[in-house]
């Protein structure tokens, strides 16, 4: 009876084990088909992602004796259910039918100035008032992230036309008109008086500027440029923007990057017609994006270049392009990783400088090389976004089809 025991756990553990190492491949197979991918027409690619409408299986070819291989010929979103040998339900992938497109790369600096879609809210704090006493009238009124629209009424889109509303108060309370989250609201609140006059508390913001990196303009003369969104330097946020310009700017100062603090690219930026690029039409996760004048058409030097998809990218030598040094050249990275199933748009791939020049003169990837074109066999396939602060000389990449994705 002993025996029998022995033998019927011995039993039930290889089964356990065998079970448990059928999951394991299962979820091994199925995390490496992405969520979202795009294909040209009449190409068979790398299945990495899903869509929105059902496939026609005449129009799709899976084929899982090696990678997942997608057929598509005409132009669409389409929703592709993956399965193991036919019957294992795998994931779902999101699929977008593409024409192959070209875009001329940039790598120059920009200057950039946007304004807020109403006057941001930073945080709110406390007041001294008129009689001596501290208080916080906004607290748990008005919240950081908010866009204040309208003062009784009457709309506001800058921090003046706040501080001339707030000066007409009489005593009463205020109707103040709020976008929170997507949504409009209105909340009442009370100012008080102190020496500087009627105040809410409240710390605001309407307008930010910097430096950054061209990434591309279209054939259709539109740019995009940063590889991620401008947000506010305080809460972090993402700004919601109603317009701003692009600018011509003049690098003046290299401050290298050093474990542990990152380096920066210092530029002066003249905010004159003459020196006008463009305008910025939109502000969103993947970088900043508007209108190309005739003037920056005419500043970037390199031709028309093919773009790559997420899965024609490989792990292995590419350069960035860039004219920190006052010229424009490619210097040479190398793409340590590539995340093709990442939710973070921004960080689709890990790049290592290992040009000496670059690595020379910057230290590295430095703020203001945000936007800098990663080019590879010819194509052009992301830009650089973020440094990493413990490695100065490693950093992220967003794919390109994220940033034209918010065209």
């Amino acid at each position: 009876m002993r025996r029998f025991w022995c033998e019927t756990l011995k039993g039930m553990l290889i089964v356990w084990i065998a079970w448990s190492s059928l999951l394991s491949c299962y979820e091994i197979i199925r995390l490496k088909i992405p969520m979202t991918m795009y294909l040209y027409e009449e190409e068979a690619k790398e299945v990495l992602s899903g869509n929105h409408e059902k496939l026609d299986p005449q129009k799709l070819h899976l084929d899982f004796s090696g990678d997942v291989i997608i057929q598509e010929t005409a132009q669409g979103n389409f929703e592709a259910v993956c399965s193991l040998f036919g019957v294992i339900p795998l994931k779902t992938m999101e699929v977008t039918v593409v024409s192959k497109q070209e875009l001329i790369p940039g790598g120059i600096p920009v200057g950039i100035y946007v304004q807020t879609e109403g006057v941001f809210v930073i945080g709110t704090g406390q007041i001294e008032t008129a009689q001596g006493t501290i208080e916080s009238p906004a607290k748990n009124i008005v919240k950081t992230g908010d866009y204040i629209t309208h003062v009784q009424g009457n709309t506001i889109s800058r921090k003046q036309e706040l501080i001339t509303e707030l000066s007409r108060f009489q005593g009463e309370e205020l109707i103040l008109g709020i976008r929170r989250n997507g949504e409009t609201i209105e909340v009442a609140i009370k100012p008080l008086l102190s020496e500087n006059g009627a105040q809410i508390g409240v710390w605001v913001r309407d307008d930010t500027q910097g430096v950054g990196t061209l990434t591309y303009i279209t054939a259709d003369e539109k740019f995009g440029a940063l590889g991620h969104g401008i947000s506010d330097a305080d809460s972090e946020l993402l700004m919601e923007v109603s317009e701003g310009k692009l600018y011509d700017c003049e690098i003046f100062e290299i401050t290298k990057g050093e474990k542990g603090t990152p380096g920066k690219l210092s530029g002066k930026i003249i905010y004159s017609q003459s020196n006008l690029f463009g305008e910025v039409t939109g502000n969103l996760s993947g970088g900043i994006y508007g209108k190309a004048n005739a003037h920056l058409q005419e500043s970037v030097e390199y031709q028309p270049m093919p773009i790559a998809l997420k899965q024609e990218i490989t792990e292995g030598a590419a350069a960035i392009l860039s004219s920190v040094s006052g010229e424009l050249k490619e210097y040479d990275v190398k793409i340590e990783k590539i995340y093709r199933n990442d939710n973070d748009v921004n960080k689709g791939m890990v790049l290592t400088v290992v040009d000496e020049e670059l690595l020379s003169l910057t230290g590295g990837i430095v703020q203001g090389m945000s936007g800098s074109p990663i080019i590879q066999n010819g194509k052009l396939v992301g830009a650089v976004t973020h440094v990493l602060v413990n490695d100065p000389t490693k950093g992220y990449g967003i794919f390109i089809e994220n940033m034209l994705s918010n065209h």
